[in-house]
């Protein structure tokens, strides 16, 4: 029997037994997948056959919408008992999707311990490191032997997710450096932590967007990062584990908004939503596009004595919309990584000035020999093979230039880049090869 035929019996029978056992068959993921597939009221059966660890898990591999649902089934009383199986940034998430009123009712009941950090997490941006970092971290003082701090490390270990590396902090518990738990025992008993600990090069605060982390880990090739505030106190520690979620979505976000698409809209989304998320970003570009015909409406004399340049217009903006984006696509991923910015590499706009010019001269050549055999016109090729490799060049410096000013301007360039972008090459595409047919037009006719 598989998974969808199991549930579908669970619910059928309310088998408490066979609902709990399911955890031991399958991933909590597979689960919540399955279950997104059914009614309200059918999830609602199956959610409350659960014990409160099995809860805790699928609640902490479930997506948004079905959280919603779970936890409407659910007093106060038994979310804070499920809670208890749950890491602290996963609960402040999920309080984060009830409304405010249940939010602050289930906070006043939570002990004040807990509660502080719940509020502290809440507290962050929801992209920022404070929001996705745990809690569950040991960090000791300077001043311990390397004995006393193994003793502590016993006792608290069973309660914590991260055990490894051991932050050491001062009396005021501002971060100082990081121990291993390997070097702790090997390590003579009297050692001082003071003296044993390493120095942490990488931390992010709080407050920090959560790709600052991300760039981070990538960067360096981190398992670990402490999140501290402003006084250097540590806070949390995000994993390897944290990251790879925060990649993968940003990955998917500037994939989608450089298409002019909503980061929130998925596939499943419903006809009114996607309808939403994609109108407004097809009205800017239809206000393009009218800024481009613009520009051909004003050489109409000239297309309509040499009708064959409509033929050839497409493909000079489509070439420069082709290789300005493939310089866009790589200036975004590095601006992503955190390892451009204007100021500093914008030298390399030369770059793509000559790439721009190279390219261009190359594939003008082919379009132009192409045009030239058809229509038997040496001048209409010259003047694609001139138009093309101009229009290559603002291609590949647009392409390089946009992203870098609005993130300058501390606008998200994956949004915005392609559509000024496209203005560009569109723009200036017809107007340089409009512009140059009707310099020689009399060769033309």
């Amino acid at each position: 029997m598989n998974i969808i035929d199991e549930i579908k019996n669970i619910i059928l029978e309310r088998d408490e037994v066979k609902a709990n056992e399911l955890f031991e068959e399958y991933h909590p993921v597979d689960i919540c997948l399955e279950l997104e597939d059914y009614e309200d009221e059918e999830i609602g059966i199956f959610v409350k056959l659960l014990n409160k660890e099995n809860l805790g898990l699928l609640l902490e591999s479930v997506e948004e919408d079905l959280a919603r649902i779970i936890m409407r089934f659910f007093t106060n009383e038994d979310l804070i008992e499920t809670f208890a199986f749950i890491e602290n940034s996963i609960v402040a998430d999920l309080l984060g999707f009830l409304s405010t009123v249940r939010r602050k009712e289930i906070l006043s009941l939570i002990k004040s311990d807990k509660q502080n950090i719940l509020k502290m997490i809440l507290s962050f941006d929801e992209e920022s490191a404070g929001s996705i970092m745990t809690t569950n971290f040991i960090a000791l003082k300077e001043h311990l032997t390397a004995d006393q701090a193994v003793k502590k490390i016993i006792s608290i270990s069973p309660k914590t997710e991260i055990i490894d590396k051991i932050f050491v902090t001062d009396d005021k518990h501002r971060l100082s450096g990081i121990v291993t738990m390997r070097d702790l025992l090997v390590c003579h008993a009297d050692t001082l932590l003071r003296d044993l600990m390493e120095e942490c090069d990488f931390y992010v605060y709080g407050t920090d967007d959560q790709e600052v982390a991300a760039n981070l880990f990538s960067k360096y090739e981190l398992d670990i990062l402490p999140v501290v505030n402003n006084k250097m106190v540590v806070l949390g520690v995000i994993t390897s584990d944290d990251i790879i979620a925060v990649i993968d979505q940003e990955h998917n976000e500037d994939m989608l908004q450089m298409h002019g698409v909503n980061a929130d809209e998925e596939y499943d989304s419903s006809l009114m939503e996607s309808f939403k998320s994609r109108l407004p970003w097809l009205v800017i570009n239809l206000i393009t596009a009218f800024l481009a015909s613009s520009v051909v409406k004003g050489f109409e004399s000239t297309i309509s004595q040499v009708v064959v340049l409509s033929a050839a217009m497409p493909i000079v903006t489509g070439m420069g919309g082709n290789a300005g984006s493939q310089t866009l696509s790589i200036i975004i991923t590095s601006l992503a990584r955190g390892e451009l910015s204007l100021k500093e590499d914008f030298k390399l706009i030369f770059k793509e000035i000559f790439l721009g010019l190279t390219e261009g001269a190359i594939i003008g050549l082919l379009a132009a020999g192409v045009f030239v055999f058809w229509h038997h016109n040496l001048y209409l090729g010259f003047i694609l093979f001139l138009a093309m490799i101009l229009n290559m060049i603002i291609a590949c410096s647009m392409g390089f230039l946009i992203p870098l000013l609005l993130d300058r301007l501390k606008v998200d360039p994956a949004i915005a880049s392609s559509i000024f972008l496209t203005t560009f090459t569109d723009v200036f595409g017809f107007f340089i090869f409009l512009g140059l047919a009707t310099m020689f037009l009399p060769k033309l006719v």
